[in-house]
């Protein structure tokens, strides 16, 4: 065990050993990758900018990225270093929406839209010297590119020319003229001395023959490209020596039993579902098999992805549901997407790293890649679900630094989300060691039951190893969910419903206390309007026995910022149950949120008011509250900012002994407060974005060995990273 860290008066916290969360060791651990770093791509150019990372290539060497940034119009550069941290390595401005990029030796291959409308498309081939990041070459494609892949040899680049049609004419049905083609670059000579040839696709699918809409290429050891074309749920095989088409085939339909397919709150997977397959992206396990990830448009869409025998078309493995249940397993299952394809595979990419092939395959509403070894093309195995950014588009394996580099497109500046790349490194470090230090992931998962969206947490008296949490109102109906802290990763192990005469109950549940004596409060938070703030008590059956509404004074203030969370001291007539109140109310003074406490065998209420920290941008508030003991309360105090922005992420001690309270309608005295943790570094631990929503913190245990213990509330993979994150903070004596 670590040396103890001091961190306040009566809390001592320090750090967590792997020996205490790891099975026994093996003499060689599985190879798995693990986040290292996260470059939010405006650190190119101004936070204030709008950007996205689409898609990536990097240089032999691995040393030099290269990314698309199509709002910006131009292409960017980042440094992969040997630790592999990306760091912002400048723009190059183009002629247009760069749409996809490859590599050749020190050039880098830009497939440019210049399309003045969808009836008028147009493109460009950008060649760009990456020393001096200029461009030395340009050639006219004939239309609007998509995707661009160089064959291995260096001889041809392939250039899937879409055509896109217009989805505001007629619901985006097909046809719509021009027809998409595929552009074949012959790069024989200097760049500028390339040639272009074109390769018709018309008359192969049986969906609008006469207008192909080619999405994704990519070449294999033959000098093949494999080319989707999606809206035509269809694959085609072009010689690109002879620029002829030698194979085709229709990806098919397929009937996936155990999804989800109602946005309705609640993860059940228990639907069936039958559609077209419309791939997205292709890549080769080998030079005979191919992959797509089955994305789905306008009239498809099975959340699978598939492996295809090239020469025959037959499909040799389908994912069926497991992308689905990979999601709904960590947590980041976008239930909002159930009625819409779900976790939509997007992306896919194939490369070996030392021994072993892996397939990566992105979940764009999910925001995972779920990574495969494919050392048998036939009998793709799943390995692990690695979280990004919002929206992963590009997936860049980079073998020579046994590095993979995933580009997250979704940029929003006024809701925190920023586009960005991502690197993770292929380890033998257990996953075991790796959480004890709050940097590898999954954090937490279930067995199989739907979670996140993790708000208020709690630890059970009496017991060592489990803690309760409660689901808001990203899900209905309300439920406590049952966590076992001793497993790495966190395992979620049992729900229970929260019922009222008999019928689930639907609370925006932002805060659960477990009592001593059995069962639990919750607190409800309420919109200020018609929602009230309410103190729920709940048997240990999950029925609601009562529901503790405020004096109507106090009431008579609430904002739309209310409870969040509820902890209780003392037990039997002494009980007390204590509430935090997110941020100010009316008549409180600024910079002032306020803790309430409850007393169950008197019904009397009493407030305080808690000094919150200045907020640098945007607001602070609290997120939980939580009883170390029957004379301290833990405060776990946050801004609403994410990634670089954010800056307060702390707990704070509120010593009971010291605090005074006031009924309703009396001036609230003011907590003293002292600082016991910040949260930053262990939500920054494992590379990736600081979360903006840290809410839920608990006491572990009982006696001299306790743990304190976090999570995340990921907003249901709502316009959000999605992650679920378990934050394990130390032991405390």
């Amino acid at each position: 065990m670590s040396r103890p860290v001091r961190v306040l008066a009566g809390l001592m916290v320090c750090g967590v050993t792997a020996s205490l969360l790891a099975p026994a060791a093996t003499a060689t651990p599985p190879d798995r990758f693990q986040r290292v770093g996260t470059l939010s791509v405006f650190a190119n150019s101004s936070a204030g900018e709008h950007t996205a990372a689409e898609i990536a290539a990097a240089t032999a060497d691995g040393r030099t990225v290269v990314y698309t940034d199509s709002p910006a119009g131009r292409i960017g550069f980042a440094a992969l270093g040997r630790d592999g941290a990306l760091s912002p390595a400048g723009v190059l401005d183009l002629p247009g929406e760069p749409t996809s990029v490859d590599v050749l030796g020190r050039l880098a291959l830009v497939a440019v839209d210049t399309s003045e409308s969808s009836t008028a498309p147009s493109g460009v081939l950008v060649v760009v010297d990456l020393d001096a990041e200029a461009v030395v070459a340009t050639h006219d494609l004939g239309g609007q590119p998509d995707s661009i892949d160089i064959s291995p040899d260096g001889r041809h680049a392939a250039v899937a020319v879409e055509n896109q049609r217009d989805e505001d004419v007629a619901d985006g049905a097909l046809p719509q003229a021009p027809a998409g083609f595929l552009a074949v670059v012959d790069l024989a000579g200097g760049p500028r001395a390339w040639t272009v040839r074109r390769v018709g696709l018309t008359g192969l699918a049986e969906v609008a023959p006469e207008d192909p809409e080619p999405e994704y290429v990519s070449v294999n050891g033959r000098g093949q490209a494999a080319v989707t074309l999606q809206e035509n749920n269809h694959i085609a095989i072009v010689d690109l020596r002879s620029a002829e088409v030698v194979n085709h085939f229709s990806a098919g339909t397929v009937t996936v039993e155990g999804v989800d397919v109602a946005d309705d709150g609640r993860i059940d997977p228990t639907a069936t579902i039958t559609a077209a397959r419309e791939p997205d992206a292709v890549a080769w396990l080998d030079d005979r098999t191919l992959g797509t990830a089955d994305e789905g448009d306008y009239q498809g869409g099975s959340r699978t992805w598939t492996v295809f025998d090239a020469a025959s078309g037959r499909v040799v493995f389908s994912s069926g549901n497991e992308l689905q249940q990979v999601a709904i397993r960590q947590g980041q299952y976008p239930d909002g997407r159930s009625d819409n394809k779900g976790v939509e595979p997007e992306g896919l990419a194939v490369a070996s790293f030392g021994r072993h092939r892996y397939a990566f395959v992105g979940l764009e509403r999910a925001n995972l890649v779920a990574v495969y070894d494919v050392d048998d093309p036939r009998r793709p195995r799943f390995v692990q679900a690695l979280p990004t950014g919002v929206g992963p588009e590009g997936l860049l394996p980079i073998p020579a630094t046994g590095t993979l580099v995933v580009s997250a497109e979704e940029d929003s500046a006024e809701d925190g989300v920023r586009s960005s790349l991502t690197s993770y490194r292929l380890t033998r470090t257990p996953l075991t060691v790796a959480l004890a230090r709050n940097e590898g992931s999954p954090s937490i998962v279930s067995d199989g039951i739907g979670f996140g969206a993790l708000s208020g947490l709690s630890g059970i008296p009496g017991n060592r190893g489990d803690v309760v949490a409660i689901t808001d109102s990203a899900y209905v109906p309300t439920r406590v969910l049952t966590i076992d802290t001793r497993s790495a990763p966190a395992r979620v192990r049992a729900e229970l419903t929260v019922t009222k005469g008999g019928r689930p109950v639907d609370y925006d549940g932002e805060g659960i206390a477990a009592r001593r004596d059995g069962g639990y409060w919750v607190a409800a938070e309420g919109d200020g309007k018609a929602r009230p703030n309410l103190l729920v008590e709940v048997s240990r059956t999950g029925e609601v026995v009562r529901e503790v509404p405020l004096p109507a004074e106090v009431a008579a203030t609430a904002t739309s910022n209310g409870f969040e969370g509820v902890t209780t001291t003392g037990r039997g007539d002494g009980e007390q149950v204590w509430l935090a109140v997110q941020r100010e109310w009316k008549n409180d003074r600024r910079g002032e949120a306020t803790l309430a406490r409850f007393t169950p065998a008197t019904g009397e209420w009493s407030f305080a008011a808690y000094p919150l920290d200045a907020a640098s941008t945007g607001w602070v508030g609290l997120s939980e509250v939580t009883a170390l003991d029957d004379r301290t309360l833990l405060v776990l105090e946050r801004d609403n900012q994410r990634g670089a922005a954010a800056v307060t992420k702390k707990v704070y001690r509120v010593d009971l002994s010291a605090l005074a309270t006031a009924a309703a309608g009396q001036p609230k005295p003011l907590a003293a407060k002292t600082e016991a943790r910040d949260l930053l570094p262990a939500l920054t631990a494992g590379g990736g974005v600081a979360h903006d929503k840290p809410e839920g913190l608990a006491v572990v245990g009982d006696g001299p060995l306790r743990r304190l213990v976090g999570v995340v509330d990921n907003d249901g993979v709502d316009d959000a990273p999605g992650e679920s994150v378990f934050l394990r903070l130390g032991w405390i004596r």
